[in-house]
């Protein structure tokens, strides 16, 4: 591939990640599914949050995994990205929490301050 290829693969790529097809942009909730992650529970956290985002129709939010966040004690986390505002981390989710967080935080536009970082550290 040409220098100009990989930079349009590129711009492509970023495009796809951060906006949706219709140009908005894309909220992103990210559970760690590390190894602790995963021991702590997080797999039925991320597809409480898939579900419960498809459930309220949600077309400009994504939930998605990644490996550690860093914080092992706290887990499982979630880390929710508003284009424009402050990353929030939710900490000790569970899916009954995650279906909370779309609700009150994703839909409402209201931060669930109990269950974020900074209340427990």
């Amino acid at each position: 591939m040409t220098r100009e290829e990989l930079t349009a693969a590129r711009d492509a790529a970023v495009q796809t990640m951060t906006n949706t097809p219709q140009g908005k942009p894309i909220t992103r909730v990210v559970v760690g599914l590390a190894t602790c992650g995963i021991a702590a529970g997080a797999t039925p956290v991320l597809a409480a949050f898939q579900e419960a985002i498809a459930a309220a129709g949600l077309d400009s939010v994504k939930a998605l995994q990644t490996g550690c966040i860093g914080m092992c004690q706290f887990e499982p986390l979630a880390e929710i990205t508003v284009p424009g505002q402050e990353k929030v981390t939710y900490v000790n989710m569970t899916p009954d929490k995650a279906r909370e967080v779309v609700q009150k935080h994703l839909v409402g536009g209201s931060v669930i301050e109990e269950y974020t970082v900074g209340a427990v550290a």
